[in-house]
């Protein structure tokens, strides 16, 4: 009796997990039943977001292009630099050489050095590589690099009053920084004992 029991209450648990699987499919089915209008609206918007991305593309492609174009001799311009420096420091030995200070040969020299720097110059120019004007100006982390600080009065503290080597600039994009001395106010007398007492 009690058999029949347990049989017939597992049988009426069953029936009703059996039914509740049938409910649950079927309202998956509904679920996953889609109308030809939100496939539409679906494959609409899909088509939407791809155009939007082919056309994003296609200005990143656009820009890299014009960069290309544009700044595509950047890193031969920037070694170009050393030329122009190499040229001031071969001007700068021939002057200093006691031997042929003064020499007919040392103007003639000079003048070609000085006419040949001329040219590269002028080749920059052409390409859009000018130098950095630095002298009297204030200092601009963006285009100058101060290596030492000078006691000055008469200037504004942050103000170059020197430059080491010249700085460079592509259109708008910066070649190599200026080497720069910047002013800075002279210090007091009695502060530099004060810290000499520290020391």
């Amino acid at each position: 009796m009690e058999k029949e029991q347990n049989s017939k209450t597992e049988e009426k648990i069953n029936n009703k997990k059996e039914s509740q699987n049938i409910s649950e499919n079927n309202e998956k089915q509904k679920e996953t039943i889609i109308t030809p209008e939100d496939k539409i609206k679906e494959l609409e918007d899909k088509l939407a977001r791809t155009l939007a991305e082919m056309e994003n593309q296609r200005r990143r492609f656009e820009k890299e292009k014009e960069d290309a174009f544009e700044y595509g001799g950047f890193s031969f311009a920037r070694e170009s630099l050393n030329l122009i420096d190499n040229f001031d420091r071969a001007k700068q030995s021939l002057e200093s050489d006691e031997k042929i200070k003064g020499s007919d040969s040392l103007k003639k020299t000079l003048e070609h050095l000085d006419i040949i720097k001329k040219d590269i110059i002028s080749i920059f120019k052409k390409n859009n590589i000018e130098e950095i004007v630095v002298v009297n100006k204030k200092l601009d982390p963006n285009l100058h690099q101060a290596m030492m600080e000078v006691e000055d009065d008469n200037k504004e503290p942050g103000t170059i009053v020197q430059e080491i080597q010249k700085g460079y600039k592509m259109k708008d994009r910066l070649l190599r920084p200026s080497l720069v001395a910047v002013s800075k106010k002279p210090e007091k007398s009695g502060e530099k004992s004060e810290e000499k007492d520290e020391k």
